[in-house]
């Protein structure tokens, strides 16, 4: 059996592409502190990154595609007016594992890969 990624519709593309986004990371690593509303997160979210806000649009089409892949489940009750929250389903818990283990792999690294800039740009 091959490696993964090859097709278009291929979970490993759709997936890696999410993870280099802008948001979709730093969401994930917020809601592994738990159960979040919709309004909160937003805060939240814009407040961490050094980006621009985040509107409630993409917040919305962020969170929509990570239940889609199931990484993030959707919980709305039948209060008046409706409360929605989002939390981390199991497997999204697994990716943000994965996740923490790039990040400090690429941290452990930090130097050689400024080394690496650095002789590439001295090539230019």
């Amino acid at each position: 059996m091959g490696e993964g990624g090859v097709e278009r519709e291929d979970p490993a593309r759709s997936v890696m592409a999410m993870l280099g986004d802008r948001w979709s990371p730093l969401l994930l690593l917020v809601l592994e502190t738990g159960e979040w509303r919709h309004a909160d997160l937003r805060r939240t979210a814009a407040a961490l990154s050094a980006e621009q806000a985040l509107s409630q649009r993409i917040l919305t089409l962020k969170l929509r595609a990570l239940e889609r892949d199931g990484f993030v489940s959707r919980m709305v009750t039948d209060d008046v007016p409706p409360r929605v929250s989002y939390a981390l389903t199991p497997l999204g818990r697994a990716l943000v594992g994965e996740l923490r283990r790039t990040i400090s792999w690429l941290n452990e690294r930090r130097g050689e890969i400024a080394a690496a800039r650095r002789s590439y740009d001295e090539l230019d």
